[in-house]
């Protein structure tokens, strides 16, 4: 399809029925809103030892990024988790985040259950369902946030709120501050790269259509770690194309050998490159040599330079690029990035597993209790 596509705002509506690039446009917006709404929660906690962020898919993602955010600022270790059930360490002075926009998902709820078992400190967000329906009867500590968004759009009302309440616990300061400037950012991100800008100004049309036809593999660092894993889950959910993530330093100890075997099937890869103009000497010198040591043509390598300012101003900056970029890529592909139709399928065929529902029943015994 030719890239004019991408300048027609006919034919943009006509293929984006469900408005995702509208999500991408009013990102800032919902970083302001989920500001003022965790603002108003109250929460009264000690200092917990360890912190878990337990979610899945597009609620999991604001984990891993808090995670790289965090990582040199407390003393507290944070892990993702994505499983039905907590780790062994977990006990009182555990901090869990419970996070699932649609308050459904099935990992969340069990570990929900899992964590109240364990006397966890507990704190959810979601848009409602089942989830904030036991929190609230239970009594424990959540955010509600705006419900009817597809749950990789929700972002702005899933990460930012749990930096905030870190700040509430006292393990951070500061949050305000470095948030405004992150929205700040995420404005002139958005106005550079909105629908009405035309291609020729456009970085995120001009990379969708330089990716157009190929798998694309997006490598990171340190901050930019988890935002090269979301660019992956937006050109799998939006684009619906296959994609690749890895970081480094470690994928110059096992992922570059795979470009040694791949220079028959080079041409169907581009490689995305995720950079800082303050990155690391060591971390620049290993993306020079693994660019040249890459099998692959230059026309498909990519970087994408972040903007100076504090770390969370270039994590938002880089995650919306990715974000416009993989609608704008859907739209190359006359594919409408709102639907996740596998998903829907897999999640109706798993609860006739029963899972489900042996955990929202011993839920409801602990609200009968």
């Amino acid at each position: 399809m030719s890239i004019s596509i991408l300048d027609d705002s006919r034919e943009i509506s006509r293929i984006d029925k469900s408005g995702m690039l509208s999500f991408c446009v009013d990102a800032s917006r919902h970083c302001r809103e989920a500001e003022k709404l965790t603002e108003a929660v109250s929460i009264e906690y000690p200092t917990p030892q360890t912190i878990i962020v337990a979610g899945a898919g597009g609620s999991a993602i604001g984990g891993e990024l808090m995670k790289d955010w965090v990582r040199d600022k407390i003393a507290v270790p944070v892990e993702v988790c994505r499983e039905y059930s907590l780790p062994a360490y977990v006990n009182k002075r555990t901090l869990v985040f419970v996070v699932s926009y649609s308050g459904e998902t099935e990992e969340a709820l069990s570990i929900l259950l899992d964590a109240i078992k364990n006397g966890c400190m507990i704190f959810c967000i979601g848009s409602g369902g089942r989830l904030l329906e036991f929190a609230e009867k239970l009594d424990l500590p959540n955010l509600r946030v705006p419900s009817g968004m597809p749950s990789r759009a929700a972002l702005p009302y899933l990460f930012p709120p749990m930096l905030i309440i870190l700040e509430k616990l006292g393990l951070i300061s500061d949050v305000g501050s470095e948030l405004s400037e992150a929205i700040r950012v995420l404005e002139k991100v958005q106005d550079e790269n909105s629908p009405e800008r035309l291609f020729t100004t456009n970085f995120s049309k001009m990379l969708a259509s330089g990716i157009n036809g190929t798998a694309p593999i997006i490598y990171g660092f340190g901050i930019y770690r988890a935002v090269s894993q979301r660019y992956k889950q937006q050109f799998n959910e939006n684009s619906k194309v296959l994609a690749k993530w890895d970081f480094f330093p470690e994928l110059n100890h096992n992922e570059i050998m795979g470009w040694e075997g791949a220079r028959e099937c080079s041409n169907g890869f581009s490689t995305i490159f995720l950079r800082d103009k303050n990155e690391p000497v060591e971390i620049r010198h290993r993306i020079q040599i693994t660019k040249e040591l890459m099998a692959k043509e230059k026309e498909k390598v990519f970087d994408i330079w972040s903007v100076d300012g504090r770390r969370l101003a270039k994590m938002f900056y880089a995650i919306s690029i990715g974000d416009f970029t993989s609608v704008y890529l859907a739209i190359l592909r006359n594919v409408d990035p709102t639907p996740v139709k596998a998903i829907a399928t897999l999640k109706e065929r798993i609860t006739q597993s029963g899972v489900k529902g042996k955990v929202l029943h011993e839920l409801q015994e602990l609200c009968d209790e």
